[in-house]
């Protein structure tokens, strides 16, 4: 019979090993432990209570037919089947990809210019907080009072063209011009938010890097170009996944500035669900909607994370 022998370990190392057991079975860290429950509890329920089970009662429904007024009747993938023929769900799903690209592109590019600005001309803390401003006004607020500024009769954007010499423009009113407008009005509303969030990133790049590129003979374009944007890369593909995110949960704005209007021209998938659903009372083929955006949204997240490397930075 062979015997197989194991080399025993230190004394040291059995030593701390026991030690570490005690102090875990210790009263002490049982102690502890439950504290640590009883502070995490309210958020555990309330993670429960309103996400987990929404989520997945959601997931439920999507396969039933529930008109709130009968109980749920499992039909299977019916509601996706009907999906795929509905043309007012195709064209919600375009309008909302034609506002989530104004949004992200225009968005994108006009955070980083005001971050960059931030960081290399003026370090006053007024102007990154007048900055920020837009962002913590209510969206309802910010969309009524845009609607307002955009009115193609009192609106003092068209007073201003017509001073000019121009004809007004009917802003949301019109089928070309709807969503470029409620876009304007996304990117005006988050545009502090993501520039503070790029502006952050942008202290955390050693000014070293930069004197090296000025000794180099390299300028403020060549700089940007060469060191800003390849450091940048972890943060500017984290705000391109919270904007791709945002602008595709557009509702507000769209329900106090054209309720989806003109003939559906601003009909987003968003407002598109919450008809079918509190309109329509079809809970069941809403929620295959929902269902159908949240894979949607995952698909676009994870692939941009691929592509732009997200968890990857040229100083490692």
């Amino acid at each position: 019979m062979a015997i197989v022998k194991t080399q025993a370990a230190p004394r040291s190392a059995r030593v701390k090993a026991a030690r570490a057991m005690s102090n875990i079975n210790s009263p002490a860290h049982r102690g502890d432990a439950r504290l640590a429950w009883i502070l995490i509890l309210p958020a555990l329920v309330g993670f429960l209570a309103f996400f987990a089970y929404p989520t997945f009662r959601g997931i439920y429904l999507s396969f039933t037919k529930f008109t709130v007024f009968t109980p749920p009747q499992w039909i299977g993938f019916d509601n996706f089947v009907e999906l795929a023929g509905d043309d007012v769900f195709w064209n919600s799903l375009f309008v909302t990809l034609y506002y989530v690209a104004i949004v992200v592109v225009v968005g994108t590019f006009l955070s980083l210019v005001t971050a960059v600005v931030l960081h290399r001309l003026t370090a006053s803390t007024v102007v990154r907080g007048m900055i920020i401003l837009p962002f913590l006004i209510s969206n309802v607020v910010a969309a009524t009072v845009w609607s307002w500024i955009l009115d193609a009769q009192l609106g003092i954007v068209n007073i201003a063209i017509e001073a000019l010499g121009g004809e007004s423009i009917m802003f949301l009113t019109s089928r070309g011009w709807v969503i470029p407008a409620v876009a304007i009005i996304g990117v005006w509303k988050s545009l502090g938010y993501t520039a503070i969030i790029i502006f952050a990133g942008l202290q955390t790049v050693p000014a070293s890097i930069y004197e090296a590129g000025r000794i180099d003979g390299a300028s403020e374009p060549q700089m940007f170009r060469r060191l800003t944007l390849p450091l940048m890369r972890p943060i500017l593909a984290m705000v391109l996944v919270l904007n791709v995110i945002g602008a595709f949960q557009v509702f507000d704005l769209i329900q106090v500035t054209t309720k989806g209007g003109p003939a559906n021209a601003s009909l987003v998938l968003q407002s598109y669900i919450f008809g079918k659903a509190f309109g329509q009372f079809d809970f069941g083929y809403a929620s295959a909607m929902a269902l159908t955006l949240f894979v949607f949204l995952l698909i676009i997240t994870f692939t941009q994370l691929r592509l732009l490397r997200a968890s990857e930075s040229d100083t490692n």
